[in-house]
């Protein structure tokens, strides 16, 4: 079975010459720096032969280290990138991400205020651009779901991911899952698909973690082995990166064979075209 990580963020230390936007736009998950080269040994300890590098939030948009490390192991990284979607050269920008080696898409925020651009029709662009381009969107959304499926509904060949399950990743049990109702009801769309990433941060538990498996039990059935992803969203976990493999192939009895291969991985890749 072909383990693949739908999120890993991995940066540099801040450099001199280019500082980090102020005030930050997120907490720095860990204090030293994740590299691609230390990220391959951690997977390769975990039992993981792929993941998908999303550049953090906190280093501003920079997508220059993770492309480097997709091109030189294609095998083992892809690229979902990151974009200010209100810069002027935008536009332009991404136009052009088709032909970077690597690069499968974008994650983009929406949480908070930015929420209210899936209804304004300010980044309209960047869905009809990715839909143009066979480019996939990773979500980052916790509200307002039915925003998405509107866009899932006007887009329909525009393919969607929605991250941590539409979870809000700092809370803990039933508060961290509160629309995971919202998010069910976007499974009719056959165009989005879920990330089941983080999933540790928002138990009320210890490893294997079993108080989150009814919401990714929910998840699973609305959205079946195709359209479900596991990840770890690694340097925000609260574990060790294997408990967070084994937690879904060693502890959830009604996650096996074909499916469990599908979550693991296969259905991933197959969503971003990433070649296998």
């Amino acid at each position: 079975m072909m383990i693949t990580d739908s999120q890993v963020h991995v940066w540099a230390a801040e450099p001199a010459d280019h500082p980090w936007p102020q005030p930050p736009p997120a907490v720095v998950q860990r204090a030293e720096p994740l590299l691609p080269d230390a990220l391959l040994t951690e997977m390769d300890r975990a039992g993981v032969q792929r993941a998908v590098l999303v550049p953090p939030s906190w280093e501003g948009h920079r997508n220059t280290l993770c492309l480097a490390a997709a091109q030189r192991h294609p095998d083992r990284f892809a690229v979902m990138g990151r974009l200010p979607l209100d810069a002027p050269d935008s536009r332009d920008r991404f136009a052009e991400w088709k032909f970077f080696p690597g690069m499968l898409g974008a994650r983009l925020n929406f949480r908070r205020a930015a929420i209210r651009q899936l209804r304004d029709g300010s980044v309209d662009w960047i869905f009809r651009q990715a839909e143009a381009d066979g480019l996939a969107l990773m979500l980052f959304v916790n509200e307002d779901f039915e925003a998405v499926g509107l866009i899932a509904e006007r887009y329909p060949g525009l393919r969607l991911v929605l991250d941590h399950m539409g979870a809000h990743v700092e809370r803990r049990g039933v508060a961290a899952f509160e629309h995971l109702e919202d998010l069910l009801r976007l499974a009719r769309f056959g165009n989005v698909a879920v990330k089941a990433s983080a999933l540790p941060c928002a138990a009320e538990d210890d490893y294997p973690y079993s108080s989150v498996e009814p919401f990714l039990k929910a998840s699973f059935d609305a959205f079946g082995p195709e359209r479900l992803f596991w990840g770890s969203d690694l340097t925000r976990l609260p574990c060790d990166y294997r408990d967070a493999v084994t937690m879904f192939t060693d502890h959830l009895p009604w996650l096996s064979g074909r499916d469990q291969a599908a979550v693991m991985g296969e259905s991933l890749c197959r969503w971003l075209n990433w070649e296998v």
